[in-house]
């Protein structure tokens, strides 16, 4: 008999302490056919991406693995004023729609964002619901949250600045700035991937070189000269 596609495995509300249940995709499912170059993948059965957002049916806290596991004092003051006094009880166990899907990273985004959680993890929220919108084929919603996306990523790079295991948050700059169309910008990102004496992240190093390649392309498609800029910081790559 084949096993169902998703189990449930319980969750402890970092809020209100609710043991809750949510539902996941069985790991031997979430082989994806297919990955875009900023590593949105594909799957032919159920979206494990869709399970991500555990979301707590009684006080509305949601939240993801990489959330923190306890609430400081004004976390939870600031939780309460902003989202919990307006959450309308509800529960995401079981099967997911994409509508669903949206409405649990929208709400990991407005919790995250309450909490003055990481950065790195806001990026990843607007990341994800880039995506998304590229599951349905919506090019202005997709453009928009990979905008937000970029500005929080350039945001975690200033903090964090470049070191060895920044090389996938760089090349993602680099890729996000291509996919915008701003590719004097992708460039600057990709060069620094590939010149960078710290990075020693061989895949990325070689992504940086095929997506400036990709680049170089679509510019030549557009009938678009590359800037003088962009030529010295080809030297090299």
């Amino acid at each position: 008999m084949a096993l169902e596609p998703l189990y449930k495995m319980k969750v402890k509300c970092a809020y209100c302490e609710n043991v809750f249940e949510t539902s996941r995709v069985r790991h031997s499912l979430k082989k994806a056919y297919k990955t875009d170059t900023d590593f949105c993948a594909y799957y032919k059965t159920m979206n494990p991406d869709y399970y991500v957002v555990r979301v707590c049916p009684a006080c509305g806290f949601a939240s993801t693995e990489n959330f923190g596991d306890k609430l400081s004092d004004k976390q939870r003051k600031d939780f309460e004023s902003q989202i919990k006094e307006r959450w309308v009880p509800r529960a995401y166990e079981g099967e997911r729609s994409w509508e669903q899907a949206l409405e649990t990273y929208q709400l990991a985004l407005l919790c995250a964002q309450a909490v003055s959680e990481k950065k790195r993890l806001i990026a990843s929220l607007l990341h994800h619901i880039a995506w998304l919108y590229r599951y349905r084929n919506d090019h202005e919603q997709e453009q928009r949250f990979m905008q937000y996306t970029l500005q929080e990523y350039i945001r975690v790079y200033e903090l964090e600045g470049v070191g060895a295991n920044n090389a996938r948050l760089l090349y993602l700059i680099g890729e996000i700035n291509r996919r915008l169309g701003n590719y004097n910008e992708a460039v600057k990102w990709f060069s620094r991937v590939v010149h960078d004496k710290k990075i020693m992240d061989g895949a990325m190093i070689r992504a940086s070189r095929e997506q400036w390649q990709a680049l170089r392309e679509e510019m030549a498609e557009r009938k678009l000269e590359p800037t003088e800029e962009m030529k010295a910081a080809e030297q090299g790559m």
